[in-house]
């Protein structure tokens, strides 16, 4: 195991801030060239002169805290969606965001696949049913909807969203999207609504930032938009969908199912979904792989060597 962050500057090192507790993994990439200091353990002349503040998690990076560090240039964040960032206080200071990228693109647009296809065949439900010996007795399991020819409505057609879209068009799927603005690029069609995308989608796919207009974008009236053989799947964040409408209508029959790796108030769950077999379950791991892990750490380790010797950042954040 590596030794716990330090406490005191190294002078010999240039300091960064950590938000949250660092994970090993960060630990022996960055330790070795900058100052890894807990911003709750920092005293007060260390806090004023420090440069740079990382996240692992998702902690809160408020004005308010961003206040206590007035020299601070520079937040990175290790996840894609930075809606644990004040954004709007970082733009009236000027100081810089990093994220990640697209290092979990590939991963994350995998993971999508997978739920849309346990989703929709019901995989999670008939290995349940194998494995606490119903077979047997029940008889085969009830037969499940195709995945190949559905029409996918995918809401965020960035990094992730376009991998997801090649993915299921390789299946025969007829994608659709919607997006802040149409791409002129991409083969598939533009939906100005997320409604009218749902009404047209057997699946609609959640992969956009949560922001103050995509909050709960997902509401009754889109699930009921989707319909009774419709499915949701969603690998951005848990705020895009207002998570007690979705309970209600995966229990009143408004939609056929749902495939959820991440929730509004995480790690709870909604207790009513344990029960539900049209629904599968998965606690944000849509972006997580060794592999992955490890491009992410590369990256912030980039943006804080290019931060430090006064080159363009690797993965800015539009502010």
């Amino acid at each position: 195991m590596p030794p716990p962050a330090q406490t005191q500057a190294d002078a010999s090192k240039p300091v960064v801030l950590l938000a949250d507790p660092i994970i090993p993994e960060f630990e022996l990439e960055l330790s070795a060239r900058y100052t890894l200091l807990p911003l709750a353990d920092v005293d007060a002349d260390t806090a004023a002169s420090a440069l740079a503040l990382l996240t692992v998690q998702l902690p809160a990076v408020t004005a308010e805290l961003m206040g206590a560090l007035p020299k601070l240039e520079l937040v990175l964040t290790s996840s894609v969606g930075v809606d644990h960032v004040d954004l709007a206080a970082c733009r009236r200071r000027g100081i810089g965001v990093t994220n990640a990228g697209d290092a979990f693109s590939a991963d994350a647009a995998d993971y999508a696949v997978g739920l849309v296809i346990a989703s929709l065949r019901r995989v999670a439900a008939a290995d349940a049913y194998v494995r606490r010996g119903s077979w047997p007795a029940g008889g085969d399991y009830p037969l499940a909807s195709k995945v190949s020819g559905k029409r996918v409505g995918i809401v965020g057609l960035g990094n992730i969203g376009s991998r997801i879209a090649r993915r299921l068009a390789a299946f025969g799927c007829v994608v659709s999207y919607n997006s802040r603005s149409p791409k002129p690029s991409v083969p598939y069609e533009f939906v100005p609504t997320v409604r009218d995308l749902a009404s047209g989608s057997d699946v609609l796919v959640l992969c956009c930032a949560l922001t103050e207009e995509t909050k709960h974008v997902v509401n009754r009236e889109v699930m009921e938009a989707l319909g009774k053989d419709g499915v949701l799947v969603n690998v951005g964040r848990g705020g895009l969908v207002d998570e007690p409408e979705l309970v209600r209508c995966l229990r009143e029959g408004v939609i056929g199912g749902a495939g959820l790796d991440v929730f509004e108030s995480e790690p709870d769950v909604p207790p009513e979904l344990f029960s539900m077999d049209n629904v599968v379950l998965s606690a944000h791991r849509a972006v997580a792989t060794p592999e992955s892990i490890r491009d992410v750490i590369e990256l912030v380790a980039g943006n804080l060597d290019a931060f430090f010797a006064g080159k363009p950042l690797l993965s800015p954040v539009q502010l």
